[in-house]
């Protein structure tokens, strides 16, 4: 046997190599452009946690071992290293009011609570500051409308608080939860109604063409308004008085909306209530090519304000609209328009600081108890009494009400009896729209296989919404669409297994689940009797504020899907997903009482909220929600192991986490500054 040359040798090589090429190339895939390495990665899918991840194109090509992400790294992949930072993935919020959240150069009382003398100083300051003319109009922007507002001799209402800070100009109190508003006598005497025409918000007016509006017109003791206007009536005098309420600021830079929720994680979200007017913004920030996040837009229709010419209910209008937006959108790869937005009712809280207080308007299954009202030593209401609405007097009253008309009778009656005329009213709250025209609305738009997303508050109203949704599914046969409802204040039992036997989503804000005294004064003793302000006053163990108050773990065991929606700017501008979280495991904030512990979830239900439930409810599930090779390259680095701080039982911690970076289709659009150390 003869010894093989050089060229036979590199001929065999070669062949072997050729030979071999295929399987080589599937060895070493082709490099990646992003490696990020050494974190606690948690994907929202199976495996829970991996250690690294590749990005090529914008998607995922890699989750796994660090080792396994090496084979990734080429001569022009940027290598990252996390220090055993934690990853999730891109979170979603499902029920927001984006245009809304932004911070403009406005007046903003930023929730701050004050008393109706300071809330007059204030508002007379921003009238100095933005120069606001006579006849002009001033907002006054997140006004707490829960906490603080307190009155005094000088200032006894929140129409004399404002008049006094401006009297020739408009002055127009926006709540930092959207359902209320307040407005001095000027903004009152400007009201329109229906048929355009100028009427103006007074005893009159009330008691004749603007009757349907009394639920939610605040007025004194002698029926003359007292400048608290919600709901529906706020649009007699501003139709923006909800959402997209500074629409031409807002459209003058929408790119800092995607900015603004970046900063917090966000890479997907719903706004949750679009008018049709407001969708060129939504167009504009698209257009830009700086939309670094998906949207998924609830169309708003009014049933209420959407009439044919002989005053029925414009439904094949509503619907021929809300078809041709979701059309509009249907190819578009980071914008939906396939929900519907309706509200089944109102708000619940209502104002112990007016006299007569002033009742909620959610639709509830029992009837608003009318409590008595004085103030305790540091000026915070507390409950005296209750007024008997079943006792031959207050039936008078009902009878008769022209017997308590003038100033004089109902003086009298308030000094003889301990509490006012009005305080016989028997309420239960009310239905946004007709029950009748709330199921037919919602059928209409199930037809056509849209998703309804229903705002409820009150027992009653969701009661209303199941048997929409039901008999809505028994017409058409499609149990498919995502259905949902929105924040579930308070639930019947039986209520809540309806929930999950229909498998419905419901977004709730789950930062809202906690003890707040001051805010509860104004739902608590409403709903059940209270005496004096005290904690154990409240929060008694078995009573149904307790017992009935965002059955958040109930509704999840029955069968329903969680997600998030921080509903921002209701209460804060900030989106604050990682209070939520805290929240949702704790059901308090720190340091504080617990409310109802038997509805805490777990740090995983929510992060699944968060993340894979929310990316499948708004239709984005086969691009994010998780991070799992194939999707795109959404995800937040955080400063804090939040699954390790719940997993040890310092959930309260999650409140305080930083986001570090936010990365959308795998570009980082967000990136925190470093923080100052602090001087020694």
């Amino acid at each position: 046997m003869t010894r093989p040359t050089m060229t036979r040798v590199r001929s065999r090589w070669a062949g072997l190599l050729a030979a071999l090429a295929p399987a080589l190339a599937l060895a070493a895939p082709p490099p990646a452009d992003t490696v990020l390495l050494g974190g606690r990665i948690y994907t929202s899918a199976t495996p829970e946690f991996a250690e690294a991840l590749a990005v090529r194109d914008g998607r995922l090509v890699y989750v796994g071992s660090g080792q396994g992400a090496r084979a990734f790294v080429g001569p022009k992949t940027r290598v990252e290293r996390l220090n055993g930072r934690l990853v999730i993935p891109g979170l979603v919020d499902a029920h927001s009011h984006p245009v809304d959240t932004l911070d403009l150069d406005v007046c903003d009382l930023a929730s701050k609570p004050m008393s109706l003398r300071e809330l007059s100083a204030f508002v007379r300051q921003c009238r100095e500051r933005f120069a606001v003319g006579p006849g002009q109009r001033l907002l006054v922007h997140q006004w707490n409308y829960s906490s603080g507002n307190q009155p005094d001799i000088d200032f006894p209402t929140l129409r004399d608080s404002l008049d006094q800070a401006a009297s020739d100009c408009e002055v127009q109190l926006l709540g930092n939860d959207a359902h209320h508003g307040a407005f001095n006598s000027l903004a009152l005497s400007h009201a329109r109604d229906l048929q355009g025409q100028v009427v103006g918000i007074s005893a009159a007016t009330l008691a004749g063409g603007l009757s349907g509006y009394r639920a939610f017109i605040g007025v004194d003791a002698h029926g003359a308004p007292d400048g608290q206007v919600n709901e529906d009536a706020r649009y007699l005098i501003n139709p923006r008085s909800m959402v997209y309420i500074e629409f031409d600021k807002a459209m003058a830079d929408p790119v800092r909306i995607a900015r603004h929720y970046n900063s917090a994680g966000i890479t997907t979200l719903m706004d949750a209530m679009v008018p049709a007017d407001g969708l060129p913004l939504w167009d504009k920030l698209y257009a830009s090519g700086a939309m670094t996040l998906r949207a998924t837009l609830a169309q708003f229709h009014d049933p209420s304000h959407t009439l044919t010419a002989d005053g029925q209910v414009d439904y094949d209008g509503m619907v021929a609209r809300a078809v041709a937006v979701r059309a509009r959108y249907e190819r578009n790869p980071q914008l939906h328009a396939d929900f519907i937005k309706l509200f089944a009712d109102g708000v619940v809280e209502g104002n112990p600081y007016s006299v007569p207080p002033t009742l909620g308007n959610a639709a509830m299954l029992a009837p608003y108890l009318q409590p008595v009202f004085t103030t305790d030593s540091a000026g915070h209401a507390t409950v005296s009494g209750y007024v008997d609405t079943a006792s031959a007097i207050c039936g008078d009253v009902r009878a008769h009400p022209e017997k308590y008309d003038s100033v004089a009778d109902s003086a009298a009656f308030a000094h003889a009896q301990g509490y006012y005329p009005g305080q016989c009213q028997v309420s239960s709250g009310r239905l946004q729209h007709e029950r009748s025209v709330e199921l037919e609305y919602v059928k209409r738009m199930h037809l056509e296989g849209f998703n309804l997303h229903i705002h409820v508050i009150g027992d009653r109203a969701l009661r209303t919404a199941l048997d929409a949704i039901e008999a809505a599914r028994a017409a058409d046969g499609n149990s498919r669409t995502r259905d949902s409802l929105a924040h579930v204040q308070f639930a019947a039992p039986e209520d809540v297994a309806r929930i999950g036997r229909d498998r419905l989503t419901v977004a709730y804000t789950y930062s809202w689940a906690i003890v707040d005294p001051d805010y509860d004064m104004t739902v608590v003793p409403f709903l059940q009797e209270v005496h004096g302000n005290s904690h154990e006053g409240l929060y008694p163990p078995g009573g149904y504020y307790e017992a009935h108050t965002y059955p958040v773990r109930s509704s999840m065991a029955a069968g329903a899907t969680l997600v998030a929606g921080s509903d921002a700017p209701v209460g804060t501008r900030d989106p604050q997903p990682f209070v939520n979280m805290a929240v949702a495991v704790t059901r308090h904030l720190a340091g504080q009482p617990t409310l109802n512990p038997g509805e805490r979830i777990s740090i995983r239900d929510v992060l699944a909220a968060y993340t894979l439930n929310g990316a499948r409810f708004l239709g984005w599930d086969k691009e994010t929600g998780s991070l799992a090779v194939g999707k795109s390259a959404d995800f937040v680095v955080v400063d804090r192991d939040i699954v390790r701080l719940a997993d040890t039982g310092h959930a309260d911690d999650i409140a305080d986490t930083r986001v570090l970076q936010t990365w959308f289709q795998g570009r980082r659009v967000y990136g925190a500054k470093p923080e100052t150390p602090a001087r020694k």
